[in-house]
């Protein structure tokens, strides 16, 4: 499934109200759109910083016995 780098860019401004599968989803898509170099800079290094903020945040997350990686 292709997304716009545009709607990327909006899903990962919300992935904290998500749950993790969906989380994953997102997080695959920005890696994507990392990837292609044709999407404009300006919008790559933007995803990417919230790729990173969401990574962060993921990994200061308490783990559940449900959680896994």
């Amino acid at each position: 499934m292709t997304v716009s780098a545009s709607t990327v860019y909006a899903n990962l401004q919300k992935i904290d109200q998500v749950d993790p599968l969906t989380s994953a989803v997102y997080r695959e898509q920005a890696q994507e759109v990392l990837a292609t170099p044709s999407i404009e800079l300006r919008l790559r290094r933007a995803i990417a910083d919230l790729l990173n903020r969401a990574n962060q945040e993921l990994a200061m997350k308490t783990v559940t016995s449900e959680d896994s990686y």
